[in-house]
This record gives structure tokens, C-alpha cells and sequence, in this order.
């Protein structure tokens, strides 16, 4: 005898075909869910291929003011986001044309907030992916015991122990455990993919700030950004000289 899954899905129960139905939602969920991070995640990388070594010049020439316009204009790259925010935070502090050890400080603390902030942007999503990916193979197993149920029920009521029987309900339970796996394995496998991603963005996140971080560190001692405390105490160390030199 043979029979398609039209038919098949035609003679099941009501409770089967629920089964079906809710595994083929989870699936249109977490593909929705996963084609938006993907995308997102492009545009993302596009941006910050453009930014980071445009940034990274800026820094070599001492162009903190374009630095920071250059973050502010990067709305889509995670790393452009994180700098631009701590620096938007403490633009008031460094752009005075002097640079304390108390503004590198507020800076690295700026860029941390900023940073919890997006990882948990980039986490959004995951949830979902990760949800599907892992109840999904048990709402078919649940099929699948429901349908064996059905199955050796019918057997029993009808006192029939020919495989014809039972076949409709054996082939809808075992539609059901492939459907859950075929639901369950691509979500896994974009769950994996954006976790990646996601630690490889936090590399460049922590690698470009502590750049940035660098470069302020180098102002302290620097003419550029030279620091209140190093100019008071060279003030002081020549007027407490002079009369010793006398």
C-alpha cells in the first residue's frame, strides 16, 4: 500500500497533527530569529572593517576629535557602538586638551558598561535558537510515543495483528521524531554559529579598547594630553628647586 504524507497527515489525530504544526512554528521561529541575527551580524562586520583601521590611524596621529566623530558615525558596528558610547561619556574630560589618570579610568569604566551593554544586544535572539534547538527532538519524541500508543491501540481494538493495522500510526509517529530532529539540528548548528560569532566580536570589542586605552595612557606622559598632575608637580619640583640652586 502506498501513501504520501498528504495522505498520511489526512488520516492522523488531531493531536498529531498538532504535534506537526507546533514543530513546523518552532522552526519558521528560530530560522526568522536566526536569518535577522546573520544579517545583522553582516552589516556589522562590513562596518567594522571600514571603522577599526580608520580608528587606529586617528590614534597614531594624535586625532582624538576625529577618532570620536569617526565612533559616533558607525551606527551598525558593535565595536564603533562600544567606543563611541564610553567616549561620547567622557568626550567632556579628554577633549580639554588635558588627560588625567582619573580620565582613563572613567574611560575604561565607560567601556565596559558599554560593552555588558552590547553582548547583551548580541545575545538577544539566542535564547530562542537555543530553546528550539534542544526541546525540539523531545516534542517529537512525544509524537512518537503518542503515535505507538495510537498505534498498538487500534491493534488492540480492532483484533487485527496484521501490520496493515498500524501502519498509518507507526508511520506519523516516526514522521514525527524526523521532524523534531530536522527542526532541532539546524538550530544547534546556528546556535554554535552565533556564539562563535559573538566571542569573536568580543575579541575586537576588548582588543580596539584597549587601544584606545593605550593611546590615552601614552598622553599622560606625552606632551599631547599631558596630565594636571605631571605639569603641578614640574611646576613645583622647579620653584622648590630654586632655591637650591642658589
Amino acid at each position: 500500500m502506498e501513501m504520501n504524507i498528504a495522505e498520511i497527515f489526512e488520516k492522523s489525530p488531531a493531536f498529531a497533527k498538532g504535534i506537526w504544526f507546533l514543530l513546523l512554528g518552532m522552526s519558521f521561529w528560530s530560522l526568522t530569529v536566526a536569518t535577522g541575527k546573520w544579517w545583522g551580524f553582516r552589516k556589522a562586520q562590513k562596518e567594522t572593517l571600514k571603522f577599526a583601521p580608520e580608528f587606529s590611524q586617528f590614534l597614531e596621529e594624535d586625532n582624538l576629535t576625529e577618532a570620536i566623530n569617526l565612533a559616533e558615525g558607525y551606527k551598525k558596528s558593535n565595536v564603533a557602538r562600544v567606543l563611541g558610547g564610553a567616549l561620547g561619556e567622557v568626550k567632556p574630560l579628554i577633549m580639554d586638551g588635558t588627560i588625567t589618570v582619573s580620565d582613563i579610568n572613567s574611560v575604561e569604566r565607560a567601556v565596559e558598561r558599554n560593552m555588558l551593554v552590547e553582548i547583551v544586544s548580541l545575545k538577544r535572539g539566542l535564547a530562542v535558537i537555543a530553546t528550539v534547538g534542544s526541546t525540539a527532538p523531545f516534542v517529537g519524541l512525544l509524537g512518537t510515543v503518542v503515535g505507538i500508543i495510537n498505534a498498538f491501540s487500534l491493534m488492540g481494538s480492532s483484533g487485527s495483528s496484521g501490520i496493515n493495522a498500524i501502519i498509518i500510526p507507526i508511520a506519523e509517529a516516526l514522521i514525527a521524531t524526523g521532524l523534531g530532529l530536522g527542526v532541532a539540528i539546524p538550530a544547534v548548528w546556528f546556535y554554535n554559529y552565533f556564539q562563535t560569532k559573538i566571542d569573536n566580536l568580543t575579541s575586537e570589542m576588548t582588543y580596539v579598547s584597549k587601544e584606545m586605552i593605550d593611546y590615552l595612557i601614552r598622553g599622560v606622559s606625552g606632551e599631547f594630553g599631558r596630565s594636571r598632575f605631571t605639569r603641578e608637580f614640574s611646576t613645583k619640583a622647579q620653584a622648590g628647586s630654586s632655591p637650591i640652586s642658589q
